[in-house]
């Protein structure tokens, strides 16, 4: 029995609107499709922008407990979509035993994963550049969030989508994820690359991703020792904020059939 639920998972600097557009096409299919808040997230844009509080308080292991809840409520196992961080968060449930197929857009990378390309350390400069930062909420200006969501964007296209779709990153859980590979023992982005009864997991990379190029996409999933189903696909011309760029309709519907396909 193929699954009817879909669980989409946001990544930092924004929220589950940004997912909008594939909420409404996959709904318009037959769909049943979650896309869940982090903790204290459950608010607008506009609220967390004006008070980013419960973003300087978010945890790893919190995301997580809030979503492995949300899929034990459901009574079935869904599909797994994350974008950004999110991508973590669903290799993390995977790993968890949660979802029949889970897919990971232009991916943060898990524990163990030392690619660091140039255009990423530009992209992640804001958060980086002051230790002092694990501590607060760190926003990008426009011109950061054009380099790292939004390069290939016109600019009129990338001001609008920052302004609707933009808050503050956790720069505790940046940092945390930054540190994942100095730190002995497990972090909170690790995972088991030799699990075997992980569902099927692909990676989807974005040509001209400055914040997760496709370096990392292929170096994560090549992470994978285990028996199950790791594939990558990467998508000429697009950059990070790939959900929300002209032509999402292809990568939605590539995402979702190959889903359907590995579950």
């Amino acid at each position: 029995m193929k699954p009817d639920t879909i669980v989409l998972i946001h990544g930092f600097w924004v929220t589950p609107r940004s997912w909008e557009h594939w909420i409404t096409r996959y709904q318009a299919q037959g769909f049943k499709v979650l896309a869940p808040a982090y903790p204290g997230f459950e608010v607008e844009v506009e609220a967390l922008n004006a008070d980013p509080t419960p973003i300087e308080q978010l945890t790893v292991p919190a995301i997580i407990e809030t979503l492995e809840k949300l899929i034990d409520g459901l009574g079935s196992q869904p599909i797994i979509m994350g974008h950004s961080a999110g991508g973590v968060f669903t290799q993390i449930l995977l790993d968890h035993g949660y979802g029949t197929a889970g897919v990971a857009i232009n991916s943060a990378p898990t524990e163990g994963v030392k690619v660091i390309p140039l255009s990423q350390i530009k992209a992640t400069f804001p958060v980086l550049k002051n230790p002092a930062n694990r501590h607060k909420a760190v926003g990008f200006t426009f011109d950061q969030w054009h380099y790292a969501f939004t390069n290939t964007f016109p600019e009129d296209q990338s001001r609008a989508l920052y302004e609707r779709y933009h808050i503050p990153a956790s720069g505790h859980v940046f940092w945390g994820s930054a540190l994942a590979n100095i730190h002995p023992g497990p972090d909170d982005n690790h995972v088991n690359y030799s699990n075997d009864n992980r569902a099927p997991l692909l990676f989807i990379a974005g040509e001209n991703d400055n914040l997760m190029p496709p370096k990392i996409q292929q170096s994560n999933a090549k992470h994978y020792k285990s028996k199950t189903v790791t594939e990558v696909i990467e998508f000429s011309g697009r950059s990070h904020l790939m959900p929300a760029q002209d032509g999402w309709e292809e990568v939605a519907d590539r995402a979702l059939a190959w889903a359907l396909d590995h579950s």
